[in-house]
C-alpha cells in the first residue's frame, strides 16, 4: 500500500501552532513514527525530541515546495514499486510510505506489527542542499534507486520464504525492525549481505546512475574504498561470524570516528561495507537470480557464490 505523509506534514506547516500540529501528526501516525525516531533519529520524547520538533516545524521549505510542485513523487513511486514486484516476485505485503522526516535518514526500512514498510524521506531529494532541514540535496532521479533498496530490505525481514536471519530477528521480536537490536544480533556477514543485495536490486531497477550513488558514497568515498577493497575483506573476513553492533556502525554506518573505522591502520570510509556486501552476492545473483537472492540466507548465498568464482562479475563501471 502507498501512504503518503507529505499532505498531513504540510498541514502541519499551515498551521497557527506548527509545534502543537506536529506532535497531533505524530500521535496520529505514532506507531510508523515512533518507529522511524526510534530507528533513525532518537527515542520521540524529552527535551531533545522538542528540539528537533521545533526546528523541523520551523525550517525553510521552499526547496521542498518545489520539488513537489515539479515531481510527481506518487507516481515514482508507484512505477518503481512495479519493477521491484516484478524483480522480485513479490509474495508479502508491505507499505511505501513517502513522507517528511526530521533530516536523519534519506530512506530506510521498518518491520512495525509484522508488516514491512520502505520509507523515502523527500526533504532530501529536493536537488538543493537545505542546512534547515539536513537535506543533503540529492536529485529527485535518486528517489526509485533507494526505494527499491528499501523494498529488497522489506522483501528480505518479512517474505514468508525467506531464509535470512534478519526476517528470524525481525519474528523474535513480535514483528518488529530494531536496526541497533539486528546489529547486535546478526553476524557481520548477513548484514554485509544484507545491504550488498539491496544495492544489487537498486541497480537492476534504477540504472544508469553513477556507480557510488547506490552505495551513497561521494565519488572520492568510492575511489577509496575500491582502492583498499583488499585491506577491507580481509578485515571483515575475520569478523564475519561475529555479531556486535560495533561492527555494524564500523562497515555500515556514517558520523563513525576515524579511530572507529581503523583496521590494519587502514581508516575504512565510512559505509564501506555497502560496497563489501554488494561484492559478496554478485556471484550469487549471477548463478540463482535477485527473487532467489533477497530469500537466500547468508550461508546459502556463499554457497551459490562458489561455483561463479572464476566467472565475470556483474559489471562495475567507473
Amino acid at each position: 500500500m502507498l501512504i503518503n505523509l507529505v499532505p498531513d506534514f504540510l498541514a502541519v506547516l499551515d498551521a497557527a501552532d506548527r509545534h502543537a500540529a506536529y506532535l497531533a501528526y505524530f500521535e496520529r501516525h505514532r506507531a510508523l513514527l515512533s518507529a522511524y525516531w526510534d530507528n533513525y533519529v532518537l527515542e520521540p520524547s524529552g527535551p531533545h525530541f522538542e528540539e528537533v520538533v521545533r526546528a523541523t516545524v520551523a525550517a525553510d521549505r521552499s526547496d521542498l515546495l518545489a520539488l513537489l510542485a515539479n515531481t510527481d513523487i506518487v507516481a515514482l513511486a508507484r512505477s518503481t514499486e512495479e519493477k521491484v514486484r516484478t524483480l522480485l516476485d513479490i509474495d508479502v505485503s508491505y507499505d511505501i510510505v513517502l513522507m517528511v522526516g526530521v533530516g536523519a535518514a534519506n530512506a530506510g526500512e521498518l518491520v512495525v506489527n509484522g508488516r514491512g514498510v520502505a520509507f523515502v524521506c523527500l526533504e532530501h531529494f529536493t536537488g538543493v542542499a537545505n542546512p534547515d532541514t539536513q537535506g543533503l540535496g540529492l536529485d529527485p532521479e535518486l528517489i526509485p534507486l533507494w526505494l527499491a533498496h528499501e523494498i529488497a530490505h522489506v522483501v528480505r525481514y518479512t517474505s514468508p520464504s525467506s531464509r535470512s536471519m534478519m526476517r528470524d530477528i525481525v519474528l523474535d521480536a513480535g514483528g518488529y525492525y530494531s536496526y541497533w537490536e539486528t546489529g547486535r544480533q546478526a553476524p557481520l556477514r548477513e548484514l554485509l549481505m544484507n545491504e550488498g543485495l539491496a544495492v544489487q536490486v537498486s541497480r537492476a531497477v534504477s540504472p544508469g546512475h553513477a556507480t557510488w550513488e547506490y552505495f551513497g558514497f561521494a565519488r572520492r568515498q568510492y575511489a577509496r574504498t575500491r582502492e583498499i577493497e583488499p585491506v577491507l575483506h580481509r578485515a571483515a573476513t575475520r569478523d564475519f561470524d561475529r555479531a556486535a553492533l560495533g561492527l555494524r556502525l564500523r562497515y555500515l554506518s556514517g558520523g563513525m570516528s576515524d579511530e572507529a573505522r581503523t583496521v590494519d591502520r587502514v581508516v575504512l570510509p565510512e559505509r564501506a561495507g555497502y560496497f563489501l556486501g554488494a561484492r559478496l552476492v554478485e556471484s550469487a545473483i549471477n548463478a540463482r537470480g535477485y527473487s532467489w537472492s533477497v530469500r537466500a540466507s547468508a550461508e546459502e548465498l556463499a554457497a551459490a557464490a562458489e561455483p561463479m568464482m572464476e566467472r565475470p562479475r556483474l559489471t562495475v563501471v567507473s
